[in-house]
């Protein structure tokens, strides 16, 4: 399976006054990288309440700032696969230009009953063949 980087779009709203983007829009880009991710796994039929997942740690090393006019690609890649938890990878780039790369520690979770979950066998293969080597 090959997984497409996301490509966001910078907004106005997201520049900072010293002119690039603020450190904390980054997080929110890494968000909806995410998404962008789980739909490329595993589609819009993914049932959220039961086989949710969310994030236990985040972490950003802010390597070059991003400007306003940037085209910025973030690619993924899954870094651990544990029990309940897995880790993803992130790279923010411009071009060939690493700009931020940082990553998340995801956790299975049941919304539906409040509580920590096994990674579903289904999309634990998934991500375990997602692997990087």
């Amino acid at each position: 399976m090959t997984i497409t980087p996301y490509y966001p779009e910078i907004r106005f709203f997201d520049i900072d006054a010293i002119g690039h983007v603020n450190n904390t829009v980054y997080f929110t880009y890494l968000e909806m990288a995410r998404i962008h991710f789980f739909g490329q796994l595993i589609g819009k039929e993914w049932n959220w309440t039961e086989n949710g997942v969310l994030v236990a740690h985040n972490e950003i090393d802010y390597i070059k700032p991003v400007l306003f006019e940037d085209k910025i690609a973030i690619y993924i890649k899954v870094l651990k696969v544990g029990t309940k938890s897995f880790t993803l990878g992130y790279e923010i780039k411009c071009g060939d230009t690493l700009h931020a790369k940082g990553n998340s520690v995801m956790v299975s979770f049941d919304f539906k009953n409040n509580v920590t979950t096994p990674i579903p066998e289904a999309y634990k293969g998934i991500l375990e063949s997602l692997l990087e080597k």
